[in-house]
């Protein structure tokens, strides 16, 4: 993800785990979560920063799909990695780092929107396999254009919803505790999204 200012306390600088995060291990594939945000919390910049680049692809997809923007996209995925530095303290770890940030990115791409107030140009920047045919390829972006679009005009809720059931993998569970609504709301955001776009899409199928 680029666009990021040297100074930022998320910015990866590599997959080698810097000294003062742990000397036993050489790589932070080997310290899960938990272990790395504790060591955040205690003011380590390096520990924070194997977070980030652990879910920092994650959060720019999250954004991207929200927002539907690469631009505004990273602008998301930056504030919500920033804020997530310094709301750390804070984290008690009721739901697991992962659902939090997708909570912070969530928050943060509806601020942008709220403030932006206006469309969004959709790119269908999602890349197309190679082996595809010309008159596939055009087939393949063109229905991919009309899904993202189609997303993108869902009430925010209801794209927020399904964007983390359906494109993140979340369940019903986490993305409800993501989106801090009880299940069965979250359930009815999503069901009213699917048929919002089964309508929308009519032609496609």
């Amino acid at each position: 993800m680029t666009g990021w200012g040297a100074s930022s306390p998320g910015r990866s600088r590599g997959t080698a785990l810097p000294s003062d995060v742990d000397a036993a291990f050489s790589d932070g594939r080997h310290l899960d979560d938990d272990y790395l945000v504790r060591r955040a919390q205690g003011g380590s910049v390096a520990a924070f920063e194997v977070l980030v680049a652990r879910h920092q692809q994650q959060v720019f997809r999250l954004a991207h799909r929200l927002v539907g923007e690469r631009a505004a996209a990273e602008d998301v995925a930056q504030d919500a990695l920033v804020s997530a530095w310094r709301a750390l303290p804070g984290f008690r770890g009721e739901a697991g780092f992962a659902t939090w940030l997708h909570r912070i990115t969530t928050n943060a791409a509806r601020q942008l929107l709220a403030r932006r107030r206006s469309t969004v140009p959709l790119t269908g920047e999602e890349p197309v396999p190679e082996h595809e045919q010309p008159e596939a390829r055009a087939l393949t972006t063109a229905r991919t254009d009309a899904l993202r679009v189609a997303v993108r005009e869902l009430p925010f809720e209801q794209r927020a919803a399904l964007v983390l059931v359906q494109f993140e993998g979340l369940s019903y569970a986490e993305a409800a505790r993501t989106l801090e609504v009880s299940e069965p709301t979250l359930r009815g955001r999503v069901a009213r999204a699917r048929r919002s776009l089964l309508e929308q899409l009519r032609g496609w199928r």
